[in-house]
């Protein structure tokens, strides 16, 4: 009896510090989110990057001539992202703020087909939103990617700085030459299947961005490069991207021309345009790919969505990743892979565990 309670009260104290871990670890997420974000963004970048080193390093180039060019390349391409999103926003907001009184006009006068109580329900949802409100703080929030590139820029050379001897720190670390390479496996593979669900998702997003871009200037309407611009970048959040860009396009459409047929027409064929690459050639293209729970996505986004903001909703694919991966190797966290993956199978090749 007592060596059932003894093992009962050691049970509630592992648990309850595990909650109190899990508190702190909470904290520190949100606390120190701007940093942590950065530095996540820096080593997705620094991954990428580095599988091109060695593709140069395969083609004889210097080792520090291809480190020295892809540091260039990253700053250039940072930078220019990061000021080509800003502007581009910007435009989205001076435009929307002087259309937005006629996008409000125009439901108001539908909404008067729809009867008197439609009509003041209407009207009164209209008149709680603060439109222009939203679209300046989007505006400031995106005016922090300039600070936060010079900080990813930092992060990143200091990576490449210490490229050569992470190996040596990780055999150091584990003591062993056997654990090391099997961590070094570990980091290798999360590298490597976050890398093709970059570029393949890249690849997806600038096609859906190329198609609204036509569609916008087949019907001679503005905005045609800013709205392309922003359904590239929220393709890469999972489903909920999607549809925010369909609402977007749609609202600037609205905006735009006063018309509910034109509305109809150009936003359908947009929504078409999602709704055939994101149902048919995403899932297919990606299956292989990520090898995630539909469910565990979602779950995901909203947790980081919820830790990180729209930031953590860019990351929580490729994190997901990682800790299915990382849960997979070690046996008493396989559980969690398992409810993770897709098909229960969270690896495609025969695990190599870490010895817990």
């Amino acid at each position: 009896m007592k060596a059932r309670d003894s093992q009962l009260s050691e049970r509630l104290q592992t648990g309850f510090l595990g909650v109190i871990a899990f508190g702190l670890i909470l904290a520190l997420l949100v606390q120190a989110r701007f940093i942590l974000i950065c530095l996540a963004f820096a080593i997705i970048i620094f991954s990428l990057t580095s599988d091109a080193i060695s593709a140069f390093a395969r083609l004889k180039v210097p080792n520090w001539l291809a480190t020295t060019l892809a540091l260039i390349a990253i700053t250039v391409g940072v930078l220019w992202a990061a000021t080509a999103v800003v502007s581009q926003i910007n435009e989205v907001v001076s435009t929307s703020i002087a259309y937005s009184d006629r996008a409000q006009a125009v439901l108001s006068s539908l909404s008067q087909r729809w009867g008197p109580k439609a009509q003041e329900s209407i009207t009164t949802f209209l008149g709680n939103i603060d439109v222009a409100g939203w679209i300046r703080s989007a505006a400031a929030q995106a005016s922090n990617l300039i600070s936060g590139s010079v900080l990813i820029l930092t992060f990143v050379g200091f990576m490449f700085s210490e490229r050569i001897w992470f190996p040596i720190k990780i055999e150091r670390l584990t003591g062993d030459a056997t654990r090391a390479g099997e961590v070094m496996g570990i980091i290798h593979t999360i590298m490597r299947r976050v890398n093709r669900y970059l570029v393949v998702k890249a690849a997806i997003s600038a096609v859906t961005a190329a198609l609204i871009w036509a569609l916008f200037r087949a019907a001679g309407l503005e905005l045609a490069g800013a709205i392309a611009t922003l359904t590239f970048i929220l393709n890469f959040i999972p489903t909920i991207g999607s549809i925010i860009a369909m609402v977007i396009t749609a609202a600037v459409i609205l905006a735009q021309t006063g018309d509910p047929t034109t509305t109809v027409v150009v936003g359908g064929l947009a929504t078409m345009v999602h709704f055939v690459i994101g149902n048919i050639f995403d899932p297919m293209l990606l299956g292989q790919t990520l090898r995630l729970s539909s469910f565990g996505i979602v779950l995901a986004l909203a947790f980081w969505g919820a830790v990180w903001g729209i930031a953590g909703t860019f990351l929580a694919v490729p994190i997901m990743v990682a800790v299915m991966i990382v849960c997979a190797q070690i046996p008493w966290l396989r559980p969690v892979a398992v409810l993770l993956s897709q098909e229960g199978v969270p690896e495609q090749e025969p695990p190599r565990r870490l010895r817990a």
